[in-house]
């Protein structure tokens, strides 16, 4: 090694070290760039992943109501009333007077199944009076809930049931469903979630309704007809209801 070599040698070292410490720093800049990155992402997939559980959640549930209803009727020859109150989900004692008597909160405890959906709030329950008095006379009960969608222009269009229900051209005889995650509802405890939004129609109509409701998709947009929207139903149809029933041997 020269003179010149020598003396350069330990400058040729000291650069090298000086771009391998911007290297390593570079590559834990960009690791920790990407954990933060990732972490939000996971954050953000978590939260929606879990929107989508509790929403599956609550789909089963109603399910689950479904089914215990119709258990009901086969066993019962008749629809369960409403529960007694918000913390009585045994059924009300008394028959239905009117539609707005046989509209309320499912009667949980005399389903024997869990009476909130997975935002804590109590499955809403509408019955047709004649269906909830045993025995029910199938050749005359009428069955008459309906429930109506908006079509593309945001006009009302029947999904189940029409304008007219009687014997020959039946409606439904329940309609069940969860208040979702925001504005309308009331919670196990008691407590009634006040509405926040505006615009969303739809949402209020359901929440007073006692013989028709209103299904759609799921949406945040309050500028869509009837605005924000998150209710989830599900109903019974009549001959549903009826198939049951005979099955059981429980329907005059």
């Amino acid at each position: 090694m020269t003179p010149r070599q020598a003396h350069c040698q330990p400058h040729r070292q000291a650069r090298w070290q000086a771009r391998r410490q911007r290297g390593a720093a570079l590559l834990l800049l960009v690791a920790v760039l990407g954990l933060g990155a990732a972490s939000l992402l996971i954050s953000a997939f978590g939260r929606k992943t879990g929107e989508a559980e509790r929403q599956q959640r609550t789909l089963d549930t109603l399910a689950q109501a479904r089914e215990a209803l119709l258990g009901f009727a086969a066993v019962n020859g008749r629809l369960p009333r409403p529960a007694a109150s918000a913390l009585d989900g045994r059924e009300r004692a008394a028959d239905c007077a009117d539609d707005a008597a046989c509209s309320g909160f499912l009667p949980w405890v005399a389903l024997g199944v869990a009476g909130s959906d997975a935002w804590g709030k109590l499955l809403r329950y509408s019955v047709t009076p004649e269906m909830a008095r045993a025995p029910i006379v199938s050749f005359s009960a009428v069955a008459n809930r309906v429930v109506l969608e908006r079509d593309a222009r945001g006009e009302f269009a029947y999904v189940a049931g029409q304008a007219l229900c009687d014997v020959s051209v039946e409606c439904l005889p329940v309609v069940l469903f969860s208040q979702g995650k925001n504005h309308y509802g009331t919670a196990a405890s008691g407590v009634t979630q006040i509405n926040t939004a505006r615009g969303n129609l739809d949402e209020a109509a359901n929440d007073r309704a006692s013989r028709s409701f209103i299904a759609r998709p799921a949406t945040d947009n309050a500028a869509l007809p009837g605005g924000a929207f998150d209710d989830m139903l599900t109903w019974i149809t009549l001959p549903t209801l009826y198939q049951r029933m005979r099955a059981a041997r429980n329907l005059p």
